[in-house]
């Protein structure tokens, strides 16, 4: 069986490098699924036994066009992650509109998209809601996205200040044994929320605005006492955080706050897991206007296409 896709409208620049590098994409796609693809005169033929097959691989021509049209590259983690997913039926592969607005731009000048529908309805809410909860495995993009969007809020004036915290050392915040003064002791844990700042704006500049305490990185414990005003607050490793610790945190909100709370509850640090804030505030708060509770899950990991399938096999295997 094969199957003919008329590409005579795809720009040029895009049926280039559609088949990758002395046809690397395409021998990613064809390790995946039984088939073989051709691109002869503007057109794909895709060639299997298997109707499923080719469906399959159609699926992720189509999103890896999108993919390519949108940032104008694509690299092999990415091919293999469209085929990882289209083999899981995953039919949304990555969000299709076009229009869809950039959540941030990067030093860089990287345009910032949600790649997959969970990471475009975390961005909608973003932009319309107060209190986001955003609960998902490692990889998702939870930290990254909410910095990136905390950022662009910063730089278009709607906020004055970004505030960065979460539960240090497994939820204990017990640092009175680690060497070196508190930020010393406190920046190892707070390692990814850098990560993202740097990208965002460069080191030398985050390092001004933390001298100039517009933005601030601080342990979870800090937090108590304050009333948070004309910022966006984002608490990572929520799972990390008590029940007493979430009511305390959620409870600093005040004019002109965002609040984004990630975490993973698969990664709870906690002696008792039913003693986390994350799992508790997710069910108490359900329905509140104003609070945005969303899951994302293994088809949302953009990192290595590895970690979505050592996820799965961690998942089978505690089924």
């Amino acid at each position: 069986m094969e199957k003919l896709l008329d590409c005579s409208e795809l720009p040029y620049d895009i049926l280039v490098a559609l088949p990758g590098f002395q046809d690397a994409n395409f021998k990613v796609i064809e390790k995946a699924f039984p088939v073989q693809i051709f691109l002869k005169n503007q057109t794909l033929k895709i060639v299997g036994s298997l109707d499923a097959a080719i469906e399959k691989t159609e699926q992720v021509l189509d999103a890896m066009v999108q993919s390519l049209d949108r940032n104008g590259h694509i690299d092999l983690d990415e091919v293999e992650r469209l085929c990882f997913l289209s083999s899981k039926g995953q039919t949304a592969l990555i969000v299709d509109d076009a229009e869809e607005a950039p959540i941030a731009r990067t030093r860089a000048g990287k345009l910032i998209y949600p790649r997959t529908p969970h990471q475009k309805e975390l961005a909608e809410a973003f932009r319309n809601e107060k209190i986001i909860f955003a609960s998902g495995v490692a990889g998702t993009g939870k930290t990254y996205l909410s910095v990136a969007f905390a950022v662009d809020q910063f730089k278009k004036e709607k906020i004055s200040k970004i505030i960065l915290t979460r539960p240090a050392v497994e939820a204990g915040e017990s640092l009175g044994f680690l060497p070196g003064d508190m930020k010393e002791k406190v920046d190892p844990y707070l390692r990814p929320l850098y990560d993202a700042l740097n990208e965002m704006l460069g080191a030398d500049t985050v390092e001004k605005l933390q001298e100039k305490e517009i933005i601030e990185i601080a342990p979870l414990a800090f937090m108590r006492g304050r009333t948070l005003n004309d910022a966006i607050v984002i608490l990572d490793e929520a799972q990390n955080t008590t029940k007493a610790q979430m009511k305390m945190f959620l409870t600093r909100m005040g004019k002109n706050c965002r609040m984004i709370i990630n975490g993973d509850v698969s990664q709870i640090d906690l002696i008792r897991k039913e003693d986390s804030g994350l799992i508790d505030a997710c069910k108490i708060l359900q329905g509140i206007d104003g609070i945005k509770i969303l899951y994302l899950d293994q088809s949302d990991v953009v990192r290595n296409p590895l970690v979505q399938k050592i996820i799965e096999r961690y998942e089978n295997s505690a089924r």
